[in-house]
């Protein structure tokens, strides 16, 4: 499981990412239509394209801290620029022509990427990867302040697709979740 791609809900300018919150977070994200506190611009906040990927890592919503799935669209222009100015989580000798030139990069980057096995409805992995994107420092300013369009709560819509594959309608589920196409 090599290939690496990102699945996204997006049109030309905009594109949805995901994030889980504490129910205080997410609360006050949705009254002000922005990330407040007790949003924390200190911490590095991870952005998931991926609708089942983020089911996977909130466990449909029910993880503790991770009860209120989000759906935040951003500009198109800032996901990009996230994803050309990431570094690699992980140190890669494909990419990286040592340990200390990835140190480096990755210490002075505003943007980590790392690539997660993707999942189907039913939680079991699929043969590529996600990607989650990780965002501290100017990177975060700018998703908070300038990239963010709207965000919205799916928690339900989470619970709504959840139900299905818990009742083994598996298709249902599929049909329920939000459609998702390779992004270019």
């Amino acid at each position: 499981m090599s290939e690496k791609t990102i699945n996204a809900a997006y049109d030309e300018r905009l594109i949805t990412v995901y994030q889980a919150y504490h129910p205080a977070i997410a609360e006050a994200a949705l009254a002000a239509g922005a990330f407040v506190p007790p949003f924390s611009r200190t911490r590095m906040t991870w952005i998931k394209p991926s609708f089942r990927w983020m089911m996977h890592r909130s466990s449909w919503a029910t993880a503790p801290g991770q009860e209120r799935v989000l759906a935040i669209r951003i500009s198109r222009a800032g996901f990009d620029w996230a994803v050309a100015n990431a570094c690699l989580s992980a140190y890669d000798a494909t990419v990286h022509t040592s340990h200390e030139q990835w140190r480096r990069q990755l210490k002075g980057s505003p943007v980590r990427v790392q690539w997660d096995p993707d999942r189907d409805v039913r939680m079991q992995t699929l043969p590529y990867r996600a990607i989650q994107i990780g965002l501290k420092g100017v990177a975060l300013e700018r998703y908070v302040d300038e990239w963010t369009h709207d965000i919205t709560d799916v928690t339900a819509s989470a619970h709504e697709v959840r139900d299905p594959v818990r009742a083994g309608q598996v298709d249902r589920a599929e049909r329920l979740r939000p459609k998702e196409r390779p992004s270019v």
